[in-house]
């Protein structure tokens, strides 16, 4: 049995994060990383590999170059948990205990859920595809690009997902692309969503709606995607208030596949009623157990799941593990801040950033919710260089 004084399980953006910047104190704690791959992608890019501006290459790295200097890394994932003893069995049998457990193992995307979907995902000629798998990112562009007429379905679950306006971001390049080409008019588009409205903001919301009606994109909210039959190109729908189910045939379909809190966190005393990891809010300190902390995807806390909100929850972790360690009242407090990088088009981007009141936050001095080339440039070419050189290698901006 080994122990740990920091034990950090997932080395996605809030793991490797936090390790860093635990590691990069003047008298750092000593941290053990548990993450069973070898690779890292920055995952906020596939929104523009599905849209053909970048391939895929340019997400992916080794997951060793980003383990942070004098830190463990265990290749391996997680079986159980066991907070009462303070201790963690992984796949490969072994136990392990920890003062202070961090647990940032992302989310779970459940493919299996949507009948007909994993069997048709990427495959020429089905029209399905998803931005939300390295595997498959690079077949929504083949969508895209091979579409001269009919129906493109795009699709949103009233699951919680990872960046929460990545669904429609899609949808909106999408049809910038086909109006470019000339064939905008020829292609009917459909936003079909689990939840209701364009967005919890009202100030981006109504400049959605004006980017929508540009391209004469049909909504319906409340709509969620259950079924695909690949063979006859129709995706059925359920409206989640009267259980009514609609089909709808489509030439090409987006699907954004429902999402949950990995296995090994839903059956384990650290989840709340809901499956994610139950922490306080304001100090991701777990709600029952002093000594653990989440933050990210896998944990209740209510607000967007995006690395924007990571770079936010990080240093407050982080802050308050040490503060924890070292015998203080935890200081570190999360306001819920959390930003949406909303593609309108190719070269536009309207930059939503808010907080647990919905109340805009925004960073620059002028109307963030106008559509900017500038923000457009930001997300493509400036936040994936502060993702990698800047956050994690643990420094705070």
């Amino acid at each position: 049995m080994a122990h740990h004084e920091v034990l950090i399980i997932g080395g996605g953006s809030a793991g490797l994060t936090v390790g860093a910047m635990l590691r990069n104190k003047p008298n750092p704690p000593g941290v053990t990383i548990v993450d069973p791959s070898e690779k890292h992608y920055y995952q906020p890019i596939w929104t523009l590999v599905g849209a053909g501006v970048f391939p895929k290459e340019v997400s992916e790295r080794s997951e060793a170059e980003y383990i942070p200097p004098g830190a463990e890394w265990i290749k391996a994932a997680v079986a159980g948990f066991d907070p009462d003893k303070n201790s963690v069995t992984l796949s490969d049998g072994s136990t392990h205990t920890y003062d202070v457990l961090v647990v940032a193992a992302g989310i779970q995307i459940d493919w299996g859920k949507i009948p007909g979907l994993v069997e048709s995902l990427g495959k020429p000629g089905t029209g399905v595809c998803s931005n939300y798998s390295y595997d498959t990112v690079e077949s929504t562009f083949e969508n895209i690009k091979n579409l001269k007429k009919g129906t493109a379905i795009f699709t949103e679950p009233t699951t919680p997902i990872k960046c929460g306006g990545a669904p429609i971001k899609i949808a909106f390049l999408a049809s910038d692309y086909w109006r470019r080409h000339g064939v905008g008019n020829q292609v009917t588009k459909k936003f079909i969503k689990g939840g209701g409205g364009i967005f919890a903001v009202p100030k981006y919301a109504a400049s959605l709606t004006k980017v929508a009606d540009r391209y004469n994109l049909e909504r319906t909210w409340n709509t969620d995607l259950t079924e695909l039959r690949p063979d006859k190109k129709e995706a059925v729908f359920r409206n989640v208030s009267t259980g009514e189910e609609m089909v709808e045939k489509y030439d090409m379909i987006h699907v954004v596949p429902p999402m949950s809190s990995p296995d090994f966190i839903k059956s384990s005393p650290l989840a709340a009623e809901t499956g994610w990891v139950s922490v306080d809010k304001y100090t991701t300190q777990h709600t029952k157990y002093d000594n653990v902390f989440s933050l990210g995807d896998c944990s209740n806390l209510p607000t967007s799941k995006t690395g924007a909100a990571i770079r936010k929850q990080a240093p407050v972790t982080t802050e308050n593990v040490m503060a924890f360690l070292e015998g203080r009242p935890l200081t570190g407090h999360y306001d819920g801040y959390t930003s949406c990088p909303l593609v309108t088009g190719y070269g536009s981007l309207i930059l939503a950033e808010f907080d647990y009141d919905k109340q805009p936050a925004e960073s620059f001095p002028f109307n963030q919710a106008e559509e900017r080339y500038s923000m457009y440039a930001l997300k493509a070419y400036g936040l994936p260089k502060m993702y990698w050189h800047g956050m994690l290698r643990g420094r705070e901006f």
